[in-house]
């Protein structure tokens, strides 16, 4: 417990210095929207950008760990996407439910985590499920959200603005920039480098800054912690299980990557779908709540899980 203990505290601090902040009014109340703004349009783009530029597809190629963990992490989604939707919630909406019930926090967590519980071995597959979630599933949900808000008739003129919309969406643009860098081969300059990283590396810790000042002026509802119960069993119960069925059952991983793929995908929802709600100013105390809560009680399902197959 003490390993984990040692990774989810950081994050617990970073969003009580938030609250802290807010409370005393050291922050005022435009400091959320301003830190929100930081780490989409700057922070979070170049921490995206960096991840997908400076990958080794021949370092990171592991098909049977990507299609049991991306696989896995794709059902939930979708599933999780459509159960909201015959809750009547909007698509966009129903779409960031999914993300809390789908989006581990692979980066900020899965990798100092994974390198204590099971060693260096799993800084591959901890690299992998980071590029699956940050990049290839927050895409995905982008997109399905920017087609939900069009609401012209005309196919055709809602595909224009679908292709507007997306090509000025940093989280988008940043991702797909970084492919092409990656697939050209080139080589980014060391001062180019280390420039992406030191933006890139204030995004988690502002996100979780701003996630606190957010909750210190939010306001729980019986349907928020209605809708809590549900995303976070998803999150924490029903992610790792289907990885795990389909790491075992399906695609018969050897045992490190059934260990990396199971701990990955019981990380708690991570802080990229609270940055969502903020960009497209949607209600965010489903959000902020499950990443609170998810955190809290991932110290004891994690704890369980390496207890139990004796990691």
């Amino acid at each position: 417990m003490l390993s984990v203990l040692a990774v989810i505290l950081p994050i617990f601090s970073l969003i009580a210095t938030g609250w802290i902040a807010r409370k005393a009014g050291a922050l005022g109340p435009r400091a959320t929207g301003e830190i929100n703004n930081f780490v989409v349009y700057l922070a979070l783009p170049a921490l995206l950008f960096d991840i997908v530029a400076n990958a080794d597809w021949h370092t990171l190629w592991q098909p049977t760990f990507v299609a049991a963990f991306g696989l896995g992490t794709a059902l939930l989604f979708i599933a999780t996407l459509c159960l909201q939707r015959l809750r009547t919630k909007k698509l966009a909406d129903a779409t960031i439910d999914a993300l809390n019930a789908s989006y581990a926090n692979t980066g900020f967590m899965g990798i100092p985590l994974a390198l204590a519980v099971l060693g260096q071995p799993a800084l591959i597959p901890a690299l992998v499920s980071t590029i699956l979630t940050v990049c290839v599933l927050f895409a995905v949900a982008i997109v399905v959200i920017e087609v939900s808000l069009q609401t012209d008739r005309s196919t055709t003129q809602m595909l224009s603005n679908i292709a507007k919309q997306l090509a000025r969406n940093p989280l988008l643009v940043a991702p797909v920039a970084g492919t092409v860098v990656m697939l050209s081969g080139v080589s980014l300059p060391a001062p180019i480098n280390s420039f992406l990283k030191l933006l890139g590396g204030a995004a988690s810790p502002c996100a979780l800054i701003a996630l606190g000042l957010f909750l210190a002026q939010r306001r729980n509802s019986t349907g928020t912690l209605k809708g809590l119960r549900t995303v976070v069993a998803l999150k924490l119960v029903i992610h790792p299980l289907v990885v795990w069925l389909l790491a075992t059952h399906l695609f018969s991983l050897p045992e490190p990557l059934v260990h990396s793929a199971v701990l990955l995908a019981a990380l708690p929802t991570g802080t990229g779908p609270f940055m969502v709600t903020q960009y497209y100013k949607r209600d965010g105390n489903l959000t902020s709540a499950a990443i609170l809560v998810s955190t809290v009680l991932s110290l004891f399902s994690i704890t369980a899980y390496v207890v139990l197959t004796r990691l």
